[in-house]
């Protein structure tokens, strides 16, 4: 018998689709860059695109730049203005205690200076003041403390040794802030919240004695503001490092009314008229132009760039003037009334 033998053929080989798509692209890639080999007008097209993206970066660089400039310009621009604005006050200073120094004390004339010299410098105050931020106590009240300290410098300055007066005063600022917070602030620090609530038990403390006719307990002030006497008595040690004496607090020693119903208060609005009265005895020394310039710069606050604006001349003829408008007062033997 004569066996059959059949030729055997290999497997169909399975397709992968992943390659196929990928030979695809590839070869409509090639097509599209034979296409624009091909086509002139496709090069040209190609080529402005690209052109066309490097402009529009470097227009987005260049426009960073020009931010960059404008923002350094400006900076150096509020320098120069700052620099400038202390010059001025230094020498409006110098001015004002050549006055001074030929003024009667407690006239009204030298009470005027000594005003305008306190206003003029502030600006040393505040910064000293800025010193002691992280300190958390109310900037207004540092302020304050560090305006008594200039007023103590302004009374003892002698503007003949030849010191500037910034260089004398800072030292006595900063000492008068300092000796607030040794004397008068807390030396623990207290938590916010207990800080807060130290104000009530205190309030509440008050009351409780009013109505009792004695010393309230812990329990009796804890039960008042609804609180725990754990609570009370954390205030109450928190309350020993800082220690205030309440303005509506009856003086029981002396039986007079409590210290806020004896205090005086002060009225901003007297201090305006002062001023205004002493910019009045100053400029009326001078030209009706330099009048004008030093009343925009010192009673409107404007600054040489925006006065050289207002009065349509350059900011150098502005500090020229400002300079003649100085010298002026300088030579002035005393104020005009």
């Amino acid at each position: 018998m004569a066996l059959t033998v059949s030729a055997s053929t290999a497997p169909p080989q399975e397709e992968n689709p992943a390659r196929n798509t990928q030979h695809g692209q590839n070869a409509r890639h090639g097509q599209n860059a034979q296409s624009i080999r091909n086509d002139p007008n496709a090069q040209h097209a190609q080529h402005t695109q690209e052109t066309q993206d490097v402009q529009d970066v470097q227009n987005v660089q260049g426009a960073q730049d020009a931010q960059d400039a404008q923002d350094a310009e400006d900076a150096q621009e509020a320098q120069t203005a700052q620099k400038r604005r202390g010059a001025d006050t230094r020498a409006l200073t110098q001015v004002l205690f050549t006055q001074l120094k030929q003024l009667e004390p407690g006239t009204p004339e030298h009470d005027r200076v000594r005003g305008a010299l306190i206003e003029a410098n502030l600006p040393l105050v505040r910064y000293a003041a800025a010193r002691f931020r992280s300190r958390n106590e109310p900037m207004e009240d540092v302020v304050q403390v560090g305006t008594i300290g200039l007023i103590n410098a302004i009374d003892r300055f002698d503007p003949d040794r030849g010191v500037q007066f910034p260089t004398f005063a800072m030292p006595t600022v900063v000492g008068e802030i300092k000796r607030y917070f040794r004397d008068n602030v807390r030396t623990v620090h207290v938590p916010r919240r207990l800080h807060e609530l130290w104000v009530q038990v205190n309030s509440a403390t008050e009351d409780l004695t009013t109505a009792l006719g004695r010393s309230p307990t812990t329990a009796e002030i804890a039960e008042r503001l609804r609180i725990g006497e754990e609570e009370v008595l954390a205030c109450i040690e928190a309350g020993r490092s800082y220690h205030a004496t309440s303005l509506e607090a009856a003086q029981e020693s002396d039986g007079l009314p409590g210290l806020l119903d004896r205090l005086g208060y002060e009225d901003p609005a007297l201090d305006g008229v002062e001023h205004r009265d002493l910019v009045r005895h100053l400029l009326v020394q001078l030209p009706e132009r330099e009048q004008r310039i030093l009343l925009l710069r010192y009673y409107s606050n404007l600054t040489q760039s925006q006065i050289s604006a207002e009065l349509g001349v350059s900011q150098m003829h502005v500090s020229r003037l400002l300079a003649r408008s100085f010298q002026r007062l300088r030579s002035a033997n005393r104020i005009e009334a």
